[in-house]
């Protein structure tokens, strides 16, 4: 069953460069927790998309 993800997901933003195995979509890699905030705040403006934290320190910006 294919879902369509790969075609949803915006971006990827994370502090730990091992959390993503293999990055499809733009990967942003940031220093601190308020730096990948920021980011991730930045990029669903600029997208017009949404922030999800997926609770393993990555965020997703997806278009719904």
């Amino acid at each position: 069953m294919d879902f369509g993800i790969k075609d949803n997901v915006i971006a990827v933003i994370t502090r730990d460069e091992k959390a993503v195995s293999v990055a499809t979509v733009p990967t942003f890699y940031a220093k601190t927790e308020q730096q990948q905030e920021a980011i991730a705040f930045y990029l669903s403006k600029v997208t017009t998309g949404m922030v999800h934290d997926l609770g393993n320190g990555c965020y997703v910006v997806v278009k719904h």
